[in-house]
């Protein structure tokens, strides 16, 4: 069964670096690179987080192949 990334754990992912992106446009933006460098970092922290609710079994299981 495809699930075409709707599991907890991509969304977990996907919204963490989402929130990420958007705070570091808004700190570039606004000139101020302590906001910008906290969402730069905040990316890598969502892909992080997918991984792990990914091993935690919040994600799509192995397709056999």
């Amino acid at each position: 069964m495809a699930h075409h990334g709707n599991t907890p754990a991509a969304w977990t992912g996907v919204i963490l670096i989402l929130i990420g992106f958007i705070v570091g446009g808004v700190g570039l933006v606004a000139g101020n690179m302590v906001v910008f460098w906290v969402g730069v970092v905040l990316c890598p922290v969502g892909a992080v987080a997918g991984k792990v609710t990914s091993m935690m079994g919040l994600g799509a299981e192995p397709a056999d192949h």
